[in-house]
């Protein structure tokens, strides 16, 4: 979202709250949320987002401040059964890392993680490693990975380690926004079949932010 500034160098939480609404799914996953209780209420950008749009909020801050926090949220409309942030930070790069939620989905569980990796190769494949491991800790009866993955090559070894524990899906470009060339935002669905269809949101000049949706 990047701290919900638009290609006009706008700050505009209401812009991001009204794509929100109107990809009207269950479960979001946001990467770049700053929350700080400064007085402005939009500067609260995940409580300002939740109450704007209804949905419960997870957050996932990767950086704490004395005034708030900033990193991931996840946006659910369904029941929350459990939640954890799961560390992904690596040595001397910017602090990184996951939330997992299981979430009540027709009385079915629905396990869901959402994350920001980094930005070089070595803390990408340290990143994935830890969150092939968090995915091998327990089975439910559908799983699904979503988020920012920043890896440019399709070949990538992170990115073949997870296709091998996941399945490998469709992709669609989503970055830059303005002209999308790259697919750097991915969803992995488990079991595979329960995935219908990946594709890309074009909507909002000014507002700068990418967005896919299963």
């Amino acid at each position: 979202m990047h701290k919900c500034i638009g290609l006009d160098r706008k700050r505009d939480a209401g812009r991001i709250a009204s794509v929100i609404r109107e990809v009207n799914a269950d479960v979001i996953g946001l990467q770049e949320v700053d929350n700080r209780s400064d007085g402005a209420s939009e500067s609260a950008q995940m409580d300002f987002l939740a109450g704007e749009t209804g949905y419960e909020s997870i957050s996932g801050p990767t950086i704490k401040r004395a005034n708030g926090h900033y990193g991931n949220v996840l946006l659910t409309r369904r029941p929350v059964l459990e939640k954890r942030e799961i560390d992904l930070c690596f040595s001397c790069r910017e602090p990184r890392g996951a939330i997992e939620a299981v979430l009540l989905v027709h009385d079915e569980e629905v396990r869901v993680i959402v994350t920001h990796l980094g930005l070089t190769f070595s803390e990408r494949w340290f990143q994935i490693a830890r969150l092939a491991d968090v995915i091998k800790e327990k089975t439910s009866p559908l799983f699904i990975l979503l988020g920012d993955i920043n890896e440019w090559f399709p070949t990538g070894r992170g990115l073949k380690l997870l296709h091998r524990l996941l399945g490998k899906q469709p992709v669609t470009r989503s970055y830059p926004s303005w002209r999308p060339f790259l697919a750097l935002d991915k969803i992995w669905v488990k079991p595979n079949e329960a995935l219908k269809r990946i594709w890309a949101i074009r909507q909002g000049f000014p507002v700068w932010h990418r967005i896919i949706c299963l």
